[in-house]
């Protein structure tokens, strides 16, 4: 059976050349100024930010229902879980 290309168990040859056996002191990091780097991590924020699809007004209304009503049925489960194990306690022990 043959092994598929770019395989992890059969290494190209290319992948053994002397030249990769070089180390990279810094690469394009050390050319940078911290202020450079500081420029360019907020402008790839903001391109990042401009891809997000952002909710409408209404459908924004509608999550925020959502987890509000979900977080009131979660509290009330809860609270009548809590004071089951309340009473069932001071039944148990006195």
């Amino acid at each position: 059976m043959t092994d598929a290309v770019g395989s992890i168990d059969m290494p190209d040859a290319q992948d053994e050349a002397p030249e990769s056996k070089k180390t990279r002191r810094g690469g394009k990091r050390a050319k940078k100024g911290p202020f450079k780097r500081l420029a360019l991590f907020y402008r790839q924020i903001v391109a990042e930010l401009r891809k997000v699809v952002w909710p409408t007004r209404s459908q924004l209304t509608t999550y925020t229902t959502v987890v509000i009503v979900f977080v009131v049925i979660m509290i009330g489960l809860v609270t009548v879980i809590d004071f089951g194990l309340d009473k069932a306690a001071k039944y148990v022990f006195g």
